[in-house]
């Protein structure tokens, strides 16, 4: 079976790693039984305990490794950093706050095996459904999707999931270089520019239970604006 690596990205998540590894740590000693496992942590700059309690957490378990950034980058560098130090097939990023279940992992790996290019977690796709996230970020999400949907006249339910997996041998042919949020919207939209194979899992997507919230609304709005001007009129830089 295909290697893994799994990125988890992290900024400020100090309240929330004991979480994280109550419900990561089953994840991966399953996977681990089907697939070689590496587990790489990017603290992205946090100004509280996140990257000691990282490697508290998770400093004795095999093929783990915590990498640090001297300052806050923001998810597009923790995501490059990601895979730059890792080794596996396959790239599997996760949300370190665990608003998306990690063990959403396993689906996502199984729609590898059958052939995916990309895998991404849905919760707005049939059977997926959303649980206490507020009523202006899912405003905000679906209306993005609809208008990348519009566009790319592609039926796709989820561009911004952080939780997907995908090929190490695609990640040059799809990689963003944002740093904010858009990463993962320019990621999605180049794989499909690309007729690259991608599959959603459907998800519950789920409100945080620690710390807060890194996205700054006006911010992304406008970034996913810059995107979608891109698409419009720049279309070849989705292309390799």
């Amino acid at each position: 079976m295909a290697t893994v690596s799994v990125v988890v990205p992290c900024y400020n998540e100090a309240e929330g790693i004991a979480q994280l590894k109550e419900q990561l740590t089953p994840v991966l000693d399953r996977v681990a039984l089907r697939h070689e496992v590496e587990l790489i942590f990017v603290d992205d700059g946090s100004t509280d305990r996140t990257h000691a309690l990282l490697e508290e957490a998770f400093g004795a378990r095999p093929k783990t490794k915590v990498v640090r950034h001297e300052r806050n980058m923001n998810l597009g560098a923790a995501v490059r950093t990601g895979v730059s130090e890792s080794k596996g097939e396959w790239i599997a990023n996760l949300d370190s706050d665990c608003t998306y279940d990690p063990s959403l992992l396993e689906p996502m790996l199984e729609e590898m095996a059958r052939g995916a290019d990309l895998v991404t977690v849905s919760p707005y796709a049939p059977q997926g459904r959303v649980d206490g996230v507020p009523a202006y970020r899912m405003f905000l999400s679906k209306t993005l999707t609809a208008m990348y949907r519009l566009i790319l006249r592609k039926k796709i339910y989820t561009f911004t999931a952080l939780a997907r997996v995908y090929h190490r041998s695609v990640f040059d042919r799809i990689k963003s270089p944002a740093f904010d949020f858009t990463c993962l919207a320019e990621m999605m939209l180049k794989a499909l520019k690309q007729d690259l194979r991608v599959v959603e899992v459907p998800a519950v997507l789920s409100v945080r239970r620690f710390g807060e919230s890194k996205m700054k609304t006006a911010k992304v709005i406008q970034a996913h604006l810059r995107l979608i001007r891109r698409l419009l009129f720049q279309s070849s830089s989705f292309l390799p």
